[in-house]
């Protein structure tokens, strides 16, 4: 039987920072902080990760700054807190949650967006960016894949071992509309127990890359888009929270990763 995702976020969280056990946290977080350093008005001392998972990115940022999380996932928020000791995490909805207090960075990362279901949410939830960003803070949001880059019937397998287990997971994908469909089969294996098979479909929201910049400048940001971003090659979009206290700045002074 076929289930509706994503169930990586609930029932299989226990083996997410296996399956992404590959995945370059180190190496994207310098590539954050340089965006940071290139486009805030001022120092950045405060940041806000949105959707933040296991809070692996958190983990290697709270070394530089003073670090808060938020996810809707509370199994995924019960990792984050073994890892992220004395650390405020904070289960949210991005369209809704409202820490009363603002930042000097917020991110949304591995294409969060790309569970939203409408431009209208991604709308909401920008705003909801601004409203926890001080003025001349900066936005970086990770994008699900672009349309143009979308590829239908495109199989894809990875395996990944650690000492506790082995995973399998193969994906294929097809596309509905403005909605990508990626059906997920994993095969968990692990010492001392039956192999078991998962399944789920995950729908994601197919956006441009430059329309998501234009959501963001509407939200009241100077928005672009930088490419090739982290290694997914689904590049960043970069917003500058514009406002009372931010200064605007020529547009030749801004620069791409």
């Amino acid at each position: 039987m076929v289930r509706r995702g994503p169930l990586m976020f609930h029932e299989l969280a226990p083996l997410y920072d296996s399956t992404y056990a590959a995945k370059d946290y180190a190496g994207e977080c310098r590539i954050l902080r340089r965006l940071v350093r290139e486009t805030a008005d001022g120092p950045a001392h405060r940041w806000l990760d949105v959707a933040c998972g296991t809070g692996r990115h958190l983990e290697i940022l709270r070394r530089d700054y003073d670090v808060t999380g938020v996810d809707l996932s509370r199994d995924m928020l019960r990792y984050a807190r073994a890892r992220l000791r004395r650390v405020r995490l904070v289960r949210g909805d991005m369209r809704t949650f409202d820490l009363g207090e603002q930042f000097d960075v917020v991110t949304c990362l591995f294409s969060a967006i790309g569970h939203l279901r409408s431009e209208r949410e991604l709308a909401r939830t920008f705003a909801n960016f601004a409203r926890h960003l001080r003025p001349g803070g900066v936005a970086i949001v990770e994008p699900w894949i672009d349309p143009r880059d979308w590829r239908p019937g495109h199989i894809h397998v990875v395996t990944q071992r650690d000492a506790e287990r082995t995973i399998v997971r193969l994906a294929t994908a097809r596309r509905r509309g403005n909605r990508s469909m990626i059906h997920y089969h994993y095969l968990i294996a692990e010492p001392g127990r039956e192999a078991r098979y998962v399944d789920e479909v995950d729908v994601g929201l197919l956006v441009k890359r430059e329309r998501i910049a234009e959501i963001l400048r509407n939200a009241g940001f100077e928005a672009r888009v930088v490419r090739p971003g982290f290694s997914t090659g689904r590049g960043l979009v970069v917003g500058r929270r514009t406002g009372v206290g931010g200064r605007r700045r020529p547009a030749g002074r801004r620069r791409s990763a």
